[in-house]
């Protein structure tokens, strides 16, 4: 006989998630610093960014962290790709691109990693499940108190930086997650205004 489980509360009105939700911004990578989470802050932050929309339970991804010494030697696949493919670069902007993940003390690629389900799930689903990783992951970080960023950049999307990722067919970074002490402020950006993105079905 197995236990039912115990359901979550019902959601209720909570001014405070509105009002942070309300001025959410990114931190800039470029200017974060140390300390960055503790490896308990850090397992509760990853556990806390699986927790999205994910249908029939695929859990569509997979995280790559990025910690200390780790930072600056995954650098070099992405400065040797640079260089591959920008070669007459000064030697100064290859050190640059080689130093890309020491920006923050916690970097994480989110892999999105689509898998065959008998059931249909479409892929498109488990990709955009990916994304909803990356975001949740910085909401996370930044309520624990630290900055947060969601890059990609070139590296990204460059094979041989995958192929030190072993991304395997199908699997693509869907972001790579800067977290680290915030130093400085986010300023307010322009958002869209709501009248020229939204329609109502049927409104005269």
């Amino acid at each position: 006989m197995t236990d039912t489980p115990t359901p979550f509360p019902l959601p209720t009105h909570n001014p405070e998630l509105i009002s942070f939700l309300e001025t959410r911004r990114s931190n800039l990578a470029k200017s974060m610093a140390a300390p960055g989470p503790d490896a308990g802050t850090r397992d509760k932050i990853l556990e806390i960014a699986a927790r999205v929309p994910d249908h029939r339970k695929l859990a569509p991804w997979r995280f790559v962290v990025f910690e200390g010494d780790a930072r600056s030697s995954f650098g070099q696949h992405i400065s040797t790709a640079f260089i591959a493919a920008n070669p007459t670069a000064p030697a100064d902007r290859a050190i640059f691109e080689g130093a890309r993940l020491t920006r923050a003390p916690l970097v994480v690629a989110v892999i999105s990693s689509p898998v065959d389900c008998p059931r249909g799930t479409p892929k498109w689903e488990q990709e955009l499940s990916a994304g909803a990783v990356c975001f949740n992951m910085c909401l996370a970080a930044q309520s624990h108190g630290f900055g947060a960023q969601w890059l990609t950049e070139w590296y990204a999307f460059d094979d041989s930086v995958n192929a030190a990722l072993k991304l395997s067919e199908g699997q693509r970074v869907a972001g790579y997650i800067y977290i680290g002490t915030a130093t400085a402020g986010s300023l307010p950006r322009t958002r869209p205004v709501l009248e020229n993105v939204t329609e109502y079905y049927g409104k005269s």
